[in-house]
């Protein structure tokens, strides 16, 4: 006889609760997409490492005059010395990041950085169009937020380990509670 548990999830929103029950293939389900975004984002920076190298100024420097980024991207792009740096730090995150998701290690940090970039990329692909609000950039933006919401590198992934190991006696999350912002 199999005992049957359900996964309810919830919480309150300016003073409203919201409640849920997950199906019983959430799980497969929440590993899935943080492989599949995972797989995502790793790629785009293996795109930019293959054809090394990555140069962002073009990007930056040609952002519709509409968008609400466009002066501050022209002035990025115009500083070799600031270019340097994120010529090195997209590419390098974005390994960092998928990585991280496939492997389901320190995945909230991880989903966190995904759409961090995914709102400066939706803000750069701004053109006044109202339907374009809602390209894919901010839907990979908050795909992102969910998997860290959902806590997806507890299931199939190396945060249950991490979140387990003991330190003088406490789980490393109960003497690092902060952890428990960048494990999950």
């Amino acid at each position: 006889m199999s005992t049957k548990t359900t996964n309810e999830f919830g919480g309150e929103i300016g003073g409203v609760t919201l409640l849920g029950k997950a199906h019983s293939l959430s799980a497969l389900f929440i590993v899935l997409l943080r492989a599949t975004m995972g797989g995502m984002i790793l790629f785009a920076g293996l795109g930019k490492v293959s054809e090394w190298p990555f140069d962002a100024a073009g990007y930056l420097a040609n952002i519709d005059p509409a968008s609400p980024v466009s002066g501050l991207y022209a002035a990025m792009a115009s500083n070799a010395a600031l270019m340097e740096f994120v010529n090195v730090f997209v590419p390098a995150t974005q390994l960092l990041i998928g990585a991280a998701l496939i492997a389901g290690a320190f995945v909230r940090l991880a989903a966190l950085g995904g759409a961090m970039q995914m709102m400066l990329f939706y803000l750069g692909g701004w053109s006044g169009d109202a339907l374009a609000l809602f390209d894919s950039t901010l839907v990979y933006a908050v795909v992102f937020l969910t998997v860290a919401a959902f806590g997806a590198g507890r299931v199939l992934g190396l945060d249950a380990y991490i979140e387990a190991i003991e330190v003088g006696g406490e789980t490393l999350t109960e003497r690092f509670p902060a952890l428990r912002y960048v494990l999950g």
